[in-house]
């Protein structure tokens, strides 16, 4: 079981003021490609995985938004680890 939970909300500046959708949605493609579990919700994308591979998807998510044009980026994050094991279902299980 993964020992870390990551949610990511990224707030991209664009270029020339456009909406910030298309620029999210090649964030949200660095995680799909990055073959972890997620889970996209309305205000953020939760990750399951191990801290560092994690935090490594972070960082290539923002190399993509800069090498996209976006001239700075926000992310607002919340990490959720235990070494025994933390999953979005087991957290949520309750509730479905």
């Amino acid at each position: 079981m993964p020992s870390t939970l990551l949610s990511i909300q990224v707030i991209p500046k664009t270029p020339n003021g456009e909406n910030s959708y298309p620029y999210v949605d090649r964030a949200i493609e660095v995680i799909q490609q990055s073959g972890l579990k997620y889970q996209v919700n309305p205000l953020d994308t939760t990750m399951e995985g191990e801290l560092e591979e994690l935090l490594e998807v972070v960082r290539k998510m923002h190399e993509v938004l800069v090498e996209a044009g976006s001239p700075s980026i926000i992310s607002q994050i919340k990490i959720a680890h235990s070494p025994a094991g933390f999953s979005m279902d087991t957290l949520t299980e309750k509730y479905r």
